[in-house]
């Protein structure tokens, strides 16, 4: 047998009784090669699970730690180690590839945080394990899970993700890294950041609840508007949606910050699901070249009245107006917009336009930007 084990090697492993470090070092090199034949690997594999047997926490790490990323580890041993204490285990856990993922859900159910952890730091895990791992309620795993680029994982678990441990820092700060980030997650950690924000001025300011709700509410609505271009997919916007109609956060200031940056799939698929229609019927009534079909649209939604003259403009603008794609692009469509709104309607009560102002964050950007963008 190729740099086999010799009768001394042997005794040594079997009695613990001489160098049994370097001995159990050496057959698990043996047993690590591609070299021998069937016949001496299975002896190989004979010393192995003799060896095993009542021995001692170090020989057992070292078997473990030099076979963990070894296709020759047998099954029976791999899963021997799995279950064992964790110095012995974690290495297995993350590298071996002869556990299946049968054998990883089983270590995951078995309720072992650190192993738990191991198993989601894997260079890849499918589909099925990682939802063994979120079915648990270890953050610390669900956190490396996420931030693992080699997990499966579907844009029904990153949900999972958010809304079982959103409430975890780290998940918050790991989700936000994912370059597959649905974005509909986004804005749920989004309204969780304007959440944490609000106790933090609540504690450290005497601001009545009135004003600190309405800074929270402006940043929050701006930041999702944000989140989306104009140009990204109609179906994304349908999604972020129904989302937001689910969670009450699809209010009338979000949706004419939409219009005013020109996200017109934001503000059809929004006016769709107020009026309970389709997003296409939605689209033919918004763009009637008459004033009958958008009106009537509006009314069935049940958005404010003292909205509308503002909705109106606002639509028309966007009919009329092309962003240029140069710097600046969006500041100068949404100042633009805003103008055409507040100087077309000034026959607006003085509250109305003060509401409108209030929610709609001031998109003039400075003399040196504008400077720079021409």
């Amino acid at each position: 047998m190729s740099e086999g084990l010799s009768q001394r090697d042997v005794a040594a492993l079997l009695s613990d009784v001489s160098a049994p470090e370097s001995a159990a070092a050496r057959l698990s090199r043996t047993v690590a090669g591609s070299v021998l034949s069937p016949a001496e690997r299975q002896a190989a594999e004979q010393v192995l699970r003799g060896m095993l047997d009542g021995a001692a926490i170090k020989i057992r790490q070292i078997i473990s730690d030099t076979l963990k990323d070894s296709p020759h580890l047998p099954h029976d041993v791999a899963m021997a180690f799995a279950n064992d204490v964790d110095s012995v285990s974690i290495p297995v856990l993350q590298f071996s590839s002869v556990l299946s993922d049968e054998d990883l859900i089983a270590v995951v159910q078995s309720g072992a945080p650190s192993k738990q952890v191991a198993v989601a730091g894997r260079a890849k895990v499918s589909n099925e394990v990682a939802g063994a791992l979120l079915s648990t309620n270890n953050a610390a795993a669900a956190v490396k899970l996420v931030a693992n680029p080699g997990a499966a994982l579907d844009e029904r678990q990153l949900e999972t993700a958010a809304t079982k441990f959103g409430s975890d820092k780290r998940m918050a700060e790991t989700l936000q890294k994912r370059a597959d980030l649905p974005i509909s997650i986004a804005e749920r950690l989004v309204a969780f950041t304007a959440e944490t924000l609000r106790s933090y001025i609540t504690r450290r300011t005497d601001l009545p609840e009135s004003v600190i709700t309405q800074m929270v509410l402006q940043m929050r609505e701006q930041v999702t508007v944000d989140l989306r271009s104009p140009h990204f997919p109609a179906e994304e916007a349908t999604k972020l949606v129904e989302h937001l109609h689910a969670v009450k956060r699809l209010t009338p200031s979000l949706i004419l910050r939409a219009v005013c940056v020109g996200d017109l799939s934001f503000f059809e698929a929004s006016m769709a699901q107020l009026a309970s229609i389709t997003v296409h019927n939605a689209r033919l009534l918004i763009h009637d070249a008459g004033q009958l079909g958008f009106k009537s649209l509006y009314d069935k939604t049940k958005l404010p009245a003292g909205f509308y003259p503002a909705f109106r403009v606002a639509v028309e603008v966007a009919k009329e107006t092309e962003m240029d794609g140069l710097a600046y692009d969006r500041e100068r469509y949404r100042r633009q917009m805003i103008e055409r709104i507040l100087t077309q309607f000034e026959a607006l009560g003085a509250e109305d336009l003060d509401y409108l102002l209030i929610r709609l964050e001031d998109p003039t950007p400075t003399a040196a930007s504008l400077a720079h963008a021409q």
